[in-house]
């Protein structure tokens, strides 16, 4: 005998259906997002009534952060917990109604349903290192994102008060140009500066490549300005650059956990010519137990590379553009790789040419890459072994 339990998760409390074999709700009840909460399911789970013998399968949806304490919970409480696609629910639920009814309690006993009709595994269990991987490489993700956008803010700033700063350095956010801004926010501020006390600051942060030369440029280059001077967006400007060296030093920190994580559990990854840390816990963070895959098809489709396939009629198309679903942290991390990949492996810079050669865009030939990237990824995985040309 089989029981299933539908949980429809939410943010403050979860519904749960609990059906039989032939589909007869047996009960229904909501319980909170907390200990008691997660007391009451066990209840249920465990409850004395319940004859030796019986099979219990609990099914959520994949909903994040909101559904992750209720797994773990049930996982060290012995229990299997299947997790279904959210995309992949609502396009069965669709199928078989044309009511536009939602409710808690209905998504729940679709859940349970679906447990009792369809051909399903268990999800894979993702090791604790995988999972603390995953939390650090979206965290990092999120604060370049943040960085990137307060260095926009920071280059329309210095458009105004500095237009032709961006003309002394390779990078206006590197450590000494950031020496400089820092202390001096404006053409104006730099154009009033003695070319000594500009030479030191240059030569102490630049460890001695600029001095009283580089020193003397910026001031002229400052006095002949013809930015406007704003206390307000010098003001702008110097919090702006405080977020940018927020930021990176946050991204050092979590960099720094996830090398100790790597110098614990090394990764088959890291042997990928051009596949450094940060990319690597991405990749393996997002996939998670590799054998949640059978072969490497599925890997691509869950990375969302898999190109898209529409046919009608004689209209049959020799490709289609990447459907784009599936995790875009993966997705992103893949493509990624594959541009610094072919710059230092014999086997996939061949590859990429070969591509340029029959006329790909760069793109289309990176993408490509990409997709041959999934496929030795998914064999090292699999087969934990390293990567050779």
């Amino acid at each position: 005998m089989n029981l299933y339990y539908g949980i429809d998760v939410a943010s403050e409390k979860h519904n749960c259906c609990i059906i039989d074999e032939k589909e007869h709700v047996l009960h229904e009840f909501s319980f909170s997002n907390d200990q008691t909460g997660f007391s009451k399911l066990l209840h249920f789970l465990d409850h004395p009534g319940i004859p030796n013998g019986v099979k219990r399968h609990i099914g959520l949806e994949a909903t994040g952060v909101y559904g992750e304490n209720l797994t773990e919970f049930l996982r060290r409480n012995g229990f299997e917990v299947t997790t279904f696609n959210p995309l992949s629910v609502k396009k069965q639920l669709t199928a078989t109604t044309l009511r536009k009814t939602k409710t808690d309690k209905s998504d729940a006993k679709f859940l349970a349903v679906m447990l009792a009709r369809g051909n399903y595994e268990p999800d894979a269990t993702t090791s604790y290192h995988i999972s603390e991987l995953k939390s650090l490489s979206r965290r990092r993700f999120l604060l370049v994102k943040k960085r990137s956008g307060a260095k926009n803010v920071a280059k329309a700033l210095l458009t105004k008060l500095f237009p032709e700063y961006s003309k002394l350095f390779t990078d206006t956010f590197g450590v000494t140009s950031m020496a400089v801004l820092m202390k001096y926010h404006s053409a104006r501020e730099i154009a009033a500066c003695r070319p000594s006390v500009l030479a030191k600051l240059l030569e102490r942060s630049s460890r001695g490549r600029f001095g009283l030369e580089k020193a003397r440029t910026i001031i002229e280059l400052a006095k002949n300005s013809v930015g406007n001077y704003s206390a307000a967006d010098a003001l702008s400007l110097s919090m702006t650059l405080e977020e940018i060296e927020f930021f990176s030093r946050q991204i050092e920190r979590v960099e720094r956990e996830i090398h100790l994580i790597f110098k614990e559990h090394p990764s088959p990854l890291l042997t990928i010519p051009g596949i450094g840390e940060v990319i690597a816990a991405m990749i393996i963070s997002e996939i998670g137990n590799i054998n949640r895959f059978s072969n490497p098809n599925k890997l691509l489709a869950f990375a969302g590379l898999e190109p898209s396939i529409y046919q009608s009629g004689k209209f049959s198309p020799d490709s289609g553009s990447m459907v784009k679903r599936g995790s875009p942290y993966l997705r992103w991390a893949l493509m990624w790789a594959a541009r610094l990949v072919p710059r230092y492996s014999i086997t996939f810079g061949d590859y990429f040419d070969k591509k340029s050669l029959e006329g790909k865009h760069f793109n289309v030939a990176t993408s490509h890459v990409a997709k041959k990237l999934v496929r030795v990824i998914f064999s090292l995985l699999k087969n934990n072994s390293v990567f050779s040309e």
